[in-house]
């Protein structure tokens, strides 16, 4: 429900709050005071596009802020998306300046646009005053009966994604059945020609590695021998020599205990040098020219530095280009396997056609409730007799809704056969056609929770009793007094007879502010409503008539006309 609105700086609000309460309430006033003005703001609230033209004459920006209620069904959402619940309430914040920029906040945290278009979803359900134009548009139609059956269209939709996904991979693989045999085998062949080479991750750095050693082998030999001699082996050895030295130190050491301190210095020399002469024998040892492995690596780099070349490419990539190669062919294979792709489009048809049936089993079930309730409302709405159907036309091609097409029917009175609704039906049954229907679904909508848990608990009516009046209006009224009793109704209405039948009126007035106009809204009851029931009724020249029949309207006893009335 929605509790209280707030606007600052909005079209010609400069600042409004208003507290809203259960029930039916109306807003009224004179032609271009601003009745819909609350509606927009609260669109804005939800999400609609912004614009620098919603922003007041001379002010920097608009801000709209509505506090809502808390609905059960929005609570997981609000934790999965990171904003906390406060004391079971709901705010909603939106603010665009004169550029257009606009900003949004949801219980404080900021918001991003389709956020508050996902919440509004929730929350709030408006029915305009051109609502009869949707009934002519076959899309409206079908959302209107899903949304009665609970129809969740979004597995079929995706299912008939996959299908013609499937069957465009089917058409594609035989019309280019050749091309892809033709590319097939010719990546087939470069990869037989590079699975001859097996190039190795790795491999290229570790053969240049060992190719160097072994070119170069005598001269390794000889530098290690060369240095085996300096170091050990030699007519005078580094060795010998650092332990003569460390044998003079250590024979004076006693008189100077820096000399010690060198001492041991060289004796970490001496080992470190016989370490070296260690491993010096050990690589000796080991390590001969052999001129067999060295051919043979020469031959292996060369296979590598041609295959590189060809492909153009450097030859440490090779192992990538296989394995790129490879993964190409396999989907090349995947793409020429026609009999795979057969199946897939067929098993893909297969589970579009398993929702969409299910769907259909919904929408027969929707249908008659649907129509029968929408002719009890007609008979309310000055259409006596009349008689509404919801027709299921099944389609001779499949179509991303389903397997029907929706088509709603009318017999204006009793006896005709009910046909298309936009080739019988005047604008003025329209109208009331449409009023009907956002009736009808808007109880279904209203039920309590246990029975719909994602019911929006706030209904909108702006000005969709256009063209009605007399007992119609009447009925109207009481329709929307008998909703409101489920949930929080706001209508916007130029009748005297519905908005008698609210629990709370509010009246949109514009007046003089310095050099601007400003609209405001006041909450009236009492003698105030009494009069501007009575200007709806019949406005200032029978005054008295007015008001008499403006507090027969209400229920209330006729009292004394207030003072200087006709």
């Amino acid at each position: 429900m929605l509790k209280r609105l707030h606007l600052r700086d909005f079209v010609i609000v400069d600042e409004l709050d208003i507290e809203l309460g259960a029930g039916f309430t109306v807003l009224t006033g004179e032609t271009g005071a601003g009745k819909s003005i609350l509606i927009d703001a609260l669109q804005l609230a939800l999400g609609q596009r912004a614009d620098s033209a919603v922003v007041r004459e001379g002010a920097a920006r608009t801000e709209v802020t509505a506090e809502f209620d808390l609905p059960a069904s929005l609570q997981a959402w609000l934790d999965e998306a990171g904003f906390t619940a406060e004391d079971g309430g709901l705010l909603l914040r939106r603010t665009v300046d004169a550029q257009g920029k606009s900003r949004a906040w949801i219980n404080g945290s900021t918001a991003t646009v389709t956020q508050l278009r996902e919440v509004a979803e929730h929350l709030v359900d408006i029915h305009g005053q051109h609502a009869w134009q949707s009934l002519t548009r076959p899309a409206a139609v079908r959302a209107l009966l899903d949304s009665q059956a609970g129809v969740d269209a979004q597995p079929m939709a995706a299912g008939w994604q996959a299908w013609r996904q499937a069957l465009a991979a089917l058409a594609d693989a035989r019309a280019r059945r050749d091309t892809l045999e033709r590319e097939r085998e010719r990546l087939a062949w470069q990869l037989a020609e590079l699975d001859k080479l097996n190039p190795a991750e790795g491999e290229w750095e570790q053969l240049n590695g060992e190719h160097q050693r072994l070119a170069h082998a005598q001269a390794l030999l000889d530098g290690s021998r060369a240095a085996l001699d300096a170091i050990a082996e030699g007519e005078q050895p580094a060795d010998s020599q650092v332990h003569r030295a460390i044998d003079a130190l250590q024979a004076v050491a006693d008189y100077d205990p820096q000399l010690r301190a060198v001492a041991e210095v060289l004796q970490g020399a001496a080992a470190q040098l016989e370490d070296a002469a260690h491993s010096l024998h050990a690589y000796l040892g080991r390590s001969e020219p052999d001129p067999e492995r060295l051919a043979d690596l020469d031959t292996r780099l060369g296979a590598w530095i041609s295959l590189a070349r060809r492909y153009r490419r450097s030859p440490a990539e090779l192992p990538a280009l296989v394995q790129g190669w490879r993964q190409e062919l396999a989907s090349l294979d995947a793409a020429a396997d026609l009999q795979a792709l057969e199946a897939r489009a067929s098993a893909a048809e297969a589970a579009w056609r398993k929702a969409a049936q299910a769907i259909s089993r919904q929408r027969q079930r929707a249908a008659g409730p649907l129509g029968l309730a929408v002719t009890q409302a007609m008979q309310q709405l000055g259409m006596a007799g009349g008689r509404f159907e919801v027709a299921l036309l099944p389609q001779e091609e499949p179509q991303a809704h389903g397997l029907e097409n929706v088509e709603f029917r009318v017999a204006g009175h009793a006896g005709s056969t009910p046909r298309p609704l936009a080739k019988v039906a005047s604008g003025g049954e329209l109208s009331r056609l449409a009023l009907a229907i956002a009736v009808t679904t808007a109880q279904g909508q209203a039920a309590p929770a246990a029975e719909a848990a994602d019911a929006v608990g706030t209904l909108i009516f702006d000005e969709i009793d256009a063209g009605v009046g007399g007992t119609v209006a009447d009925s109207v009224g009481r329709l929307m007094k008998q909703l409101g009793r489920s949930c929080q109704v706001l209508a916007v209405t130029h009748l005297a007879q519905v908005a008698a039948c609210a629990d709370g009126h509010l009246l949109v007035a514009k007046a003089k502010k310095g050099r601007q106009t400003v609209s405001d809204v006041q909450a009236v009851s009492g003698e105030t409503r009494v009069a501007e029931i009575a200007r709806m009724l019949g406005g200032e020249r029978l005054a008295g008539t007015s008001r008499a029949h403006a507090l027969a309207l209400l229920g209330a006893p006729e009292g004394p006309p207030p003072r200087g009335a006709a």
